[in-house]
């Protein structure tokens, strides 16, 4: 009995942890030179600077493009992508994050809320 109580508790402190290790996870997408992601193809001027590892739309409704990770420094990466003339900036710390289950693995972030690309409800970062 005193094992299964034990066993029982170490589980649930296991969990915890588990919870709390990835908490902060969800809205900062870790990206590094050469990484490819999606990101949004709206323009320059968009506010929106929406990432994800899945193709989609972006939370202002345009699809999104796959781009390539220039470069990453202070929370910010620099994007290439074909049709761009240069490199464009992306934060890399998101306002919003998606909240889909930890299983889903589109990381997808932006600035402005709206659905990620799995179709779920994007959430303020820090709700």
């Amino acid at each position: 009995m005193k094992r299964t109580l034990y066993a029982g508790v170490a589980m649930i402190l296991t969990l915890a942890l588990v919870v709390v290790a990835f908490a902060g996870s969800r809205g900062k997408m870790d990206l590094k030179a050469g990484d490819e992601i999606y990101a949004c193809n709206c323009g320059e001027a968009c506010d929106c600077l929406g990432m994800s590892r899945n193709a989609g739309k972006c939370t202002c409704g345009k699809e999104m493009v796959k781009a390539k990770v220039e470069s990453v420094k202070d929370g910010t990466a620099m994007l290439k992508a074909a049709g761009w003339e240069k490199a464009r900036s992306f934060k890399t710390d998101g306002k919003y994050a998606c909240a889909c289950p930890p299983e889903c693995k589109c990381d997808t972030i932006a600035q402005k809320p709206g659905k990620c690309t799995c179709g779920v409800e994007m959430k303020k970062v820090g709700s």
